[in-house]
Order: C-alpha cells, then structure tokens, then sequence
C-alpha cells in the first residue's frame, strides 16, 4: 500500500515544482530577452531507517536554462539594442556584482547614467554616464556616440562602450533575480568574463522571449492533468487502507 502512496506522492510533489517553472516561463513570454527555464525529474531512493528497495521517490531538478535565441523585433527605439549571436550585454546587480542578461531595452536615468530595468549598463571603466540632453546612437559594436544638446552632428563624441561577452556553453549560471552570472574565481568571489571585442550587436530593435506560449500552455494543462490523478491515486489508497482496516476489525 506504501509503494502506491510513495509514487504518487513524490509524483504530485514534481508536478508541483514542473508548474512552478512553466508558470514563470508563461509569465515571462513578452519579456524581451528571456531564457526559458529547463525543468526535469529523476528517481531516487527512499533514505532513512526504513530504508526499502523497492520505495523510490522523484526528485525535481532544473538542468538548466534554453539558450536558444528569441525572435528580432525592430522598434526604431535609439536605446533598445539586441545582442547577436551568442554575446551578453554586462549589467551591475543590486551589489554591484558584473552580471549577464540579453535584455536590451535600455533607459537613462536622471543621474545621465545608461541602464537596463534599474542596472546600470557596464563599460570600459565601469557604469556609463551619458551628457543630459544629448541626442545618442549606439554602434553595432556597442559604442556609444553622443551630439550635446544645441550642437550639430560635427560635434559627435564617444562616450563609452557597451561591454559584450561571448561565455563558453554552459559557463553561465542563473541566479534568481533573472541575471546570468560568471563562474567565482580563485578566491570564490564573483567572476567575470572578458570583453569580446568581436561581439554585435543591433541597434533600434529587441530580442524577444524565447519561450513558446502555446507550448508553455499545453505543458501547464498536462501537468494539472497529471496533478489530479495522483490526487485520485492517493485518495484510492486511503480508501483501500480503510478497508483493509474494516475487514481486520471483524469480529466473528
């Protein structure tokens, strides 16, 4: 009777954690420059004093992210930029740690200082600051060109450059605020990786979510599906516990 309520247990507990995922990825459809989490599960054995052989369990794990690139949408916008290939723009987090992310609709904030969704964008020499007013363009290997406000386009001056990275397969990690991060280095302090001067960029246009919502959709109806009939599993193994328990309790 145990190795019923084990299975569906364990199978109602994944399909939980499944949902959970499929929930954020279907949140985060029209965000541009999102990367579809990977969900997946895989059976282990029951641990502890009661150890059996035959009671395994599942496990919920997230083997990691879909890298896949999303759809290029023009918006003729001077400050959204979308990153080709496989190049990540560098932002600062809320520690000011060097992060990752693909998400290019840019702002300046009132300090003059060039972000990404409150980040600050990271350059040469750290966060750029652009001149108050100024009319900007922003190259395609992210160099930023700035005409000050009342001037003409002979008074164009580069202000700084967009830092691109290019990390290898599997080499970025994702962290829960949404923002990939490098490997720690030697010391086990937050790594970051190199500029890549080879690395684009287009300027006026975004990359969009690459998440599927329909499949998004149909995954999340399966796995409430799914979620009933474990219910059911488990509700028909109490039911069959009471009876047992009814026929043992006969007196004759």
């Amino acid at each position: 009777m145990d190795r019923m309520l084990y299975t569906a247990m364990s199978g109602a507990k994944h399909t939980m954690d499944q949902q959970s995922v499929v929930s954020n990825n279907l949140a985060n459809v029209a965000t541009s420059g999102f990367r579809a989490q990977l969900q997946a599960a895989r059976s282990v054995p029951v641990e502890g004093d009661a150890l059996l052989s035959t009671r395994t369990s599942a496990v919920t794990t997230t083997p990691g992210t879909d890298y896949s690139q999303g759809p290029i949408e023009r918006t003729g916008r001077t400050l959204d930029v979308a990153m080709q290939g496989d190049a990540w723009m560098a932002v600062q987090d809320g520690e000011g740690v060097e992060t990752y992310t693909r998400r290019g609709d840019l702002q300046v904030d009132n300090d003059g200082i060039l972000m990404s969704v409150g980040r600050p964008v990271v350059g040469d020499g750290g966060p750029i600051a652009l001149p108050q007013g100024a009319q900007i363009s922003i190259g395609a290997d992210g160099t930023i060109s700035a005409i000050p406000q009342g001037e003409g386009p002979e008074a164009l001056v580069n202000v700084g450059r967009i830092k691109l990275v290019t990390p290898e397969e599997g080499e970025l990690t994702r962290g829960e605020d949404g923002l990939f991060r490098a490997p720690p280095n030697e010391e086990g302090e937050p790594g970051a990786l190199a500029a890549d001067e080879d690395a684009t960029l287009v300027s006026g246009a975004l990359e969009g979510s690459n998440v599927s919502a329909v499949d998004a959709m149909v995954t999340m109806i399966d796995a409430a599906r799914r979620y009933d009939m474990q219910m059911k599993m488990l509700s028909s193994a109490d039911e069959n516990a009471q009876r047992a328990n009814s026929m043992l309790s006969i007196q004759g």
